[in-house]
């Protein structure tokens, strides 16, 4: 091929890594889902001194489509309407919240952001009930009345406002109940694992059909922006969808009209 040829193949490799996005897991995501509710369980039926009370924590659909909503905001602090519960959910007494945020955002990762999370428990003493550092997202993610969990993940191209403003991800995760009650410790530790809650029993935690069964909702905040297609992470998704296209026309249109044109800059040999 001729100089023209390759200096358009060059064209088109830039436009194609500017116009490159990050994909982050969307919240129906089933290995998201599952990823999420494996890794809280795991940390749930591996706490030390084990736990009486543990229940087995599920996904909410609600939670989630709360943690997407806020998540979008890119904010790195907790959701302002927390203690509204209704506006955070339709049927839950009360709903707590972990954040984690990080850059670039092609290194998030399911497992390692609740892993964060997780390693606070080296700062949490538990016979004192108190904290050496900052400890509450390990206490929520291990509470043990806390039995629905729904996360999100977001890209935040101009960056995560009280983090960073590089572009980066932030990771919102809900749970119900709320845990993290002062003055309480995240569970009990008196007796065999499940043997103060009621149901069957699977890896130290207390199961049960009715509790875990998912449940579907015709529900959304009624503080969620009003184009929630342009917002954040959306918008970068809409973006490429579009631009991409349009750049490779460009580019098909343009080779075509220099071999109409200038049939002989396209030599073989």
């Amino acid at each position: 091929m001729g100089s023209t040829v390759k200096m358009l193949l060059w064209v088109w490799v830039v436009l194609d890594l500017g116009f490159c996005s990050v994909s982050l897991p969307e919240i129906t995501d089933k290995n998201f889902i599952d990823e999420c509710v494996r890794e809280h369980n795991r940390a749930r039926s591996s706490v030390n001194p084990p736990a009486s009370d543990m229940l087995y924590m599920t996904w909410d659909e609600a939670l989630a489509i709360t943690a997407r909503a806020w998540a979008r905001r890119c904010i790195f602090d907790h959701n302002i309407y927390l203690k509204d519960v209704r506006r955070v959910h339709p049927t839950y007494s009360s709903v707590g919240e972990n954040i984690w945020t990080g850059y670039p955002p092609s290194s998030f990762d399911t497992s390692n952001a609740i892993q964060s999370w997780v390693d606070e428990k080296q700062a949490y003493n538990y016979e004192g009930n108190r904290c050496r550092n900052v400890c509450g997202h390990y206490t929520q993610v291990v509470w043990a009345s806390s039995y629905k969990v729904g996360c999100a993940v977001v890209l935040c191209p101009k960056g995560v406002t009280h983090f960073d403003a590089r572009e980066g991800a932030i990771f919102v995760c809900n749970y119900a109940t709320a845990g993290n009650m002062i003055g309480t410790k995240p569970y009990k530790s008196q007796g065999a694992p499940c043997s103060g809650c009621e149901g069957t029993c699977e890896n130290s935690l207390c199961r049960s059909n009715e509790r875990d069964s998912p449940k579907s909702y015709n529900w959304a905040p009624d503080w969620v922006d009003q184009d929630p297609a342009f917002t954040t992470s959306d918008y970068t998704y809409v973006s490429v969808l579009v631009t991409r296209p349009i750049a490779l026309i460009f580019t098909f249109i343009v080779a075509y009209a220099v071999r109409y044109f200038y049939p002989n800059v396209f030599c073989y040999e």
